[in-house]
């Protein structure tokens, strides 16, 4: 791995690491926040946070305000990229924000020319977990967590992935994408036009069709005045189908916060004490 960037920030280090990735087959990027409790040789639970369309490592660790309660808590914080990059990444023809590079939608692609580099759900839940304990003081104990897009891939691998999470939780998720426009285009480009196989990517679909050796908890905050709510996040969908299996399932509704990190910065410290009670 080549350190890219270190930081000290509220008696804890943030680091930016770049490594060749033998999942995507190109350099990928990757932050870590680690709590000062690390310095005495203390190994810390993980929270993995995905982000959303156009967004790389640097958003939410800039911009999120999670430092300094995660450094209290005792929590380490993995922010990666949200797609393969490099020469020879494909990237959508039409230079679009929703499709190609920043758009990874955590699926391993079987469409060409995708499938050569955009296995974004093995490298999130394979490769990286086992650097990031291979190379940081860390326990086993991770949660995950996430924005947008990057709020649809926590639900998915946190339900597909019960045995390895603690917790779930996201902020504005896509959480039904074979029915918005958002989760159809990438669908339909990574995994082909046979809807069944978009199933295994979709929230809504886990809960209703998935057997769950464990129940994890999830939390979900979305703001009543996100842009985005009615279209493509659709909320309502999964909440509806948590109930009518009697998962363990809270969604807050937010008055008048909208889709930024405005809205993340106002409540990611409940999450974080979300996740360590559940650590």
């Amino acid at each position: 791995m080549e350190l890219v960037a270190s930081n000290k920030v509220v008696g804890g280090w943030h680091k930016r690491y770049r490594h060749a990735s033998k999942t995507t087959h190109c350099d990928m990027t990757f932050a870590i926040f680690l709590p000062e409790a690390v310095n005495t040789g203390t190994k810390v639970p993980v929270l993995y946070w995905l982000s959303g369309l156009t967004c790389t490592d640097e958003n939410f660790m800039q911009k999120a305000g999670a430092f300094k309660l995660a450094n209290e808590l005792g929590i380490a914080i993995v922010a990666p990229d949200t797609s393969p990059r490099g020469d020879d990444v494909a990237d959508d023809s039409k230079g679009s924000y929703d499709f190609g590079l920043g758009a990874g939608f955590y699926v391993n692609a079987t469409m060409p020319p995708y499938k050569a580099h955009y296995q974004m759900y093995d490298y999130i839940t394979l490769e990286l977990p086992e650097l990031i304990r291979d190379h940081f003081p860390v326990t086993t104990q991770q949660a995950i967590s996430g924005h947008s897009m990057g709020g649809h891939g926590a639900l998915v691998i946190g339900l597909r992935n019960s045995q390895k999470y603690s917790s779930i939780s996201a902020f504005s998720p896509i959480c039904h994408p074979i029915q918005c426009p958002w989760g159809i285009k990438a669908f339909t480009g990574y995994l082909g036009i046979d809807t069944k196989q978009w199933q295994q990517y979709d929230a809504t679909a886990l809960m209703l069709n998935q057997q769950f050796d464990t129940q994890i908890p999830i939390l979900i905050d979305q703001g009543d005045g996100d842009n985005f709510l009615e279209e493509q996040l659709q909320p309502w969908h999964l909440q509806k189908a948590a109930e009518q299996i009697n998962y363990p399932f809270t969604l807050n509704m937010r008055e008048g916060y909208d889709h930024s990190y405005f809205f993340i910065s106002s409540f990611i410290d409940e999450h974080l004490r979300f996740h360590a009670k559940h650590f």
